[in-house]
């Protein structure tokens, strides 16, 4: 069997600093695009800024299930993808990598950073949205019985923001937004 490094602590502390990653993402993502209230957040410390979550049950509720069911609910009209890449070269036998979790925090912030800043640039939601979260993971993986399989969520007439990656010792996540260019 494959591992991604030495070590199981190594490993859970590395999946969940991704896990953390997206839910901060995501739920930076709902306030600032004003998919949720912002009187349904709340401050919190992380990464050395100030980052908003919700206070909502039913969201969080959701966000932890992620993907119990996949439905079509109309015209996409935006697109947030966070590609993880895992170095498949690492195994148990491994020499470990070197990188300081100061570092990494230091990466992510950056790109929370530009998840922030992307409100100036995208276009106004004026209109009712709902997301859902699809995750496309290779054939190989297993995953929970209550995921469903689904297609792609492609934007006609789109524009395309790539923002910084960050990367830890065994993991590599390229983030970007896709959005209609003249939305409803």
């Amino acid at each position: 069997m494959m591992m991604c490094c030495i070590g199981y602590i190594n490993i859970l502390l590395k999946v969940t600093l991704f896990y953390f990653y997206q839910v901060y993402s995501i739920n930076s993502i709902l306030y600032q695009r004003g998919i949720y209230p912002p009187e349904t957040f709340e401050m919190v410390q992380k990464y050395g800024l100030t980052l908003l979550v919700t206070t909502n049950s039913e969201l969080k509720t959701y966000l932890d299930d992620v993907m119990n069911h996949i439905k079509d609910t109309g015209d996409v009209i935006e697109r947030w993808q966070f590609d993880l890449e895992c170095d498949k070269t690492v195994t148990e036998s491994s020499e470990p990598k070197q990188k300081s979790e100061q570092a990494i925090n230091k990466e992510i912030q950056a790109v929370i950073r530009q998840i922030t800043a992307s409100v100036t640039f995208l276009p106004l939601i004026e209109c009712s949205c709902a997301f859902e979260i699809m995750v496309y993971t290779d054939k190989e993986l297993l995953v929970p019985e209550t995921w469903g399989e689904t297609g792609p969520a492609i934007i006609s007439n789109s524009g395309e923001v790539k923002f910084r990656s960050f990367s830890t010792t065994i993991h590599k996540v390229d983030s970007m937004v896709s959005y209609k260019i003249n939305p409803l």
